[in-house]
């Protein structure tokens, strides 16, 4: 072979090492994007504001009158490799992600070593995202701080979605 042929040949190889680079490239920055039906945290969910007035307490139902309470007393897995896995709900934290000290331990490659946090106040559940890379999402939306979780909402922590239920 010509010095010509090996001349453009190397330089054929070099072109497609560098295509395949930068399609890598591409396909990171779409996956580290967020999606493009994600919409902004709407502020009615967000904890409310020191200055705002106490919501007074609801009354509960007493046990066996046939009416559900309006009080969450599970967390459950209802996607993901622990679907079906249920959580009582109590008055400590419960933790969320791929450290073994996790209430919830995921084996996720989609959910950080500690990813969410779940915990009571003033009778409501909030979630808060403890720094993920992925982030925390409550049906569509990401949250970027403490918000309150109402029951049924889904929340996806990688490739694991929670539920808030009765």
């Amino acid at each position: 072979m010509s010095e010509l042929v090996i001349t453009l040949m190397r330089f054929g190889f070099l072109i497609a090492l560098w295509l395949a680079v930068v399609a890598i490239v591409l396909v990171l920055r779409r996956d580290l994007a967020a999606p493009k039906e994600a919409r902004p945290q709407a502020a009615a969910s967000r904890l409310p504001s020191p200055s705002a007035p106490p919501v007074p307490p609801q009354p509960r139902a007493p046990r066996g009158s046939g009416r559900s309470s309006s009080t969450p007393r599970k967390l459950t897995v209802v996607e993901g490799e622990l679907a079906g896995t249920v959580i009582p709900l109590g008055s400590s934290p419960i933790t969320v992600g791929r450290a073994a000290d996790s209430t919830l331990v995921l084996k996720d490659d989609y959910a950080s070593s500690r990813h969410a946090r779940f915990f009571p106040s003033d009778g409501q559940w909030i979630v808060e995202d403890l720094g993920s890379t992925n982030g925390t999402w409550i049906e569509r939306t990401r949250i970027t701080g403490p918000t309150v979780l109402r029951v049924g909402a889904k929340v996806r922590v990688g490739r694991t979605t929670l539920q808030l239920q009765r």
